[in-house]
């Protein structure tokens, strides 16, 4: 296990930049003092930055680019003027020379998911990335992928994300055989999808030392926390996952203006106030903020665009400990044992 963990960090990503980058770096850093950081970015605009946190500036090493990505541009856009050149193809390219560890961005998730693919490529045996997501639960926390990187999914790829999610969740949550569901719209084995009925198949009559399958689980079931990692393809993962922020917004709003509406209820807040507090703390969701590109030969996180210092360090501290529990070593042993076995199950066709 190395002696430092050496993060490359697109300063110029998400809709704040430097400002905003660089602070959640120092918070990240007095958590973690063994970081390393290498800095991508526009001098001119990150050097007055750094100047100003001494103790993050002597644990940097600033690299000047002149192109920044912007939030708005297509893949396709950004892979045209941005390869080679600019702040967030350099990071992930330090990945790859093995100069950083990991990289974090807060980024246009389509261009860093198409540069991320484009420069680390994939691991063997996985054909398209996920993104990664950590869900709060009533139990405490879940891994829930994939919440966008890519549109649908054959039997193959779920069987991948539920090999993928297990091992993170074995890096974050420390547990030793996490349990897996398939999301769907029914937890009888006759409903939802073709894919989704026969991923749930294989996963079933194959025994997997690294990860339990627990069966399908329904939408409601994510926030209860019934399995530790929740498999979906990419577009009902994403509308799950932004139903979800949407459903805390409300709930916040509605909480406040009833709080406001008499004398009687700011009472009752004033007497109640720890109780709120610890509920505002579960639901933030800086504490969360972070998906991982998982699948890519190297670790990139996506770190929210509009994030402030403390959510990009929760971002830059999943990068860490993805470092330091080796979640790609353990990724590869997943993917070289019981899950190569499923898949050939699979294209047989033939049950065990």
């Amino acid at each position: 296990m190395p002696d430092k963990v050496r993060i490359a960090l697109d300063v110029m990503g998400g809709d704040h930049g430097a400002p905003v980058v660089l602070p959640g770096a120092d918070i990240s850093l007095t958590r973690h003092p063994d970081i390393e950081f290498l800095l991508f970015g526009d001098s001119t605009v990150v050097q007055p930055v750094l100047d100003r946190l001494p103790r993050l500036k002597a644990a940097s090493r600033l690299v000047h680019t002149d192109v920044a990505i912007r939030m708005d541009d297509k893949p396709s856009q950004a892979l045209r003027y941005g390869r080679w050149k600019s702040s967030m193809w350099l990071a992930l390219d330090a990945v790859k020379k093995g100069e950083a560890d990991v990289a974090v961005s807060a980024g246009n998730t389509g261009a860093l998911m198409a540069m991320s693919r484009f420069n680390l490529k994939m691991l063997p045996g996985i054909d398209r990335p996920a993104i990664a997501a950590i869900w709060p639960t009533l139990k405490g926390e879940s891994v829930v992928l994939d919440v966008g990187a890519s549109i649908g999914a054959d039997e193959a790829h779920l069987i991948n994300l539920a090999a993928m999610g297990s091992a993170m969740a074995r890096v974050l949550f420390d547990i030793e055989r996490p349990t897996v569901g398939l999301l769907n719209i029914g937890v009888e084995e006759v409903k939802g999808l073709e894919q989704v009925r026969e991923a749930g198949r294989i996963l079933r009559e194959t025994r997997f030392p690294d990860f339990a399958y627990h069966g399908f689980v329904e939408g409601d079931d994510i926030g209860k926390g019934v399995v530790d990692v929740v498999v979906t393809e990419g577009f009902a993962g994403n509308i799950a996952l932004k139903t979800a922020e949407g459903t805390a917004h409300q709930f916040a709003s509605y909480l406040r203006a009833a709080m406001n509406r008499t004398w009687a209820s700011r009472l009752g807040y004033l007497l109640a106030v720890q109780a709120f507090n610890a509920l505002r703390e579960k639901l933030d969701p800086r504490k969360s903020n972070g998906g991982v590109f998982l699948g890519l030969n190297g670790i990139v996180i996506k770190s929210h665009g509009g994030s402030d210092a403390e959510g990009t360090a929760s971002a830059i501290d999943m990068g860490y400990d993805m470092v330091r529990y080796e979640l790609l070593a353990k990724i590869g042993h997943a993917m070289a044992g019981d899950i190569h076995t499923a898949t050939e199950k699979l294209a047989s066709g033939a049950g065990s």
